[in-house]
């Protein structure tokens, strides 16, 4: 019998490889047919292990989900970094394996970094998401976010909407 702990931690050094993983699997399956496929597979080579490494020295936040001794989802956030969004703080980036979505992890996830982010008076929360990304919009919705502002934005040099969902 096997028993498989799933906890939500802050990201070290020593976890950079995991972070590409997800990150690659993730967007692969999340943004193909969205992204043109050059720009999306130049987007991801860019997110190595040095690229990882220099987010953690930024000091912005990375949470991840780990289930066993495997790194299967992160969230990065923080204040938030444009005023189009119209919040305080923002969730820049939440992705999980393709494997582990769907059963309740990205909730959880979700909800441990909202709970951080309210521990240092940050309660206004938005979160970006390509206008065409269905799945995604269905998930913040269905963890209460209102549709809100719609932007156009460049993703690797390429002009796509998007829109921020907005949690109060």
């Amino acid at each position: 019998m096997s028993t498989r702990t799933t906890s939500i931690r802050r990201a070290r050094e020593a976890d950079l490889g995991s972070l590409s993983t997800v990150f690659d699997a993730s967007w692969r399956e999340a943004y193909r047919g969205i992204i043109p496929g050059v720009a999306l597979e130049r987007l991801i080579a860019g997110r190595d292990r040095a690229w990882w490494r220099s987010a953690l020295r930024r000091g912005r936040p990375i949470a991840l989900v780990e289930t066993g001794e495997r790194v299967v989802g992160y969230a990065a956030y923080g204040r938030t970094r444009s005023r189009a969004l119209g919040t305080e703080a923002e969730i820049d980036e939440l992705y999980l394996l393709p494997e582990y979505q769907g059963v309740g992890l990205g909730r959880r996830l979700f909800k441990a970094v909202r709970n951080d982010l309210a521990d240092h008076g940050l309660t206004r929360l938005g979160v970006w998401s390509l206008e065409d990304n269905a799945r995604a919009g269905a998930f913040y919705e269905g963890l209460g976010g209102q549709a809100g502002p719609r932007v156009l934005d460049r993703v690797a040099g390429v002009a796509l909407p998007k829109v921020g969902y907005l949690f109060s």
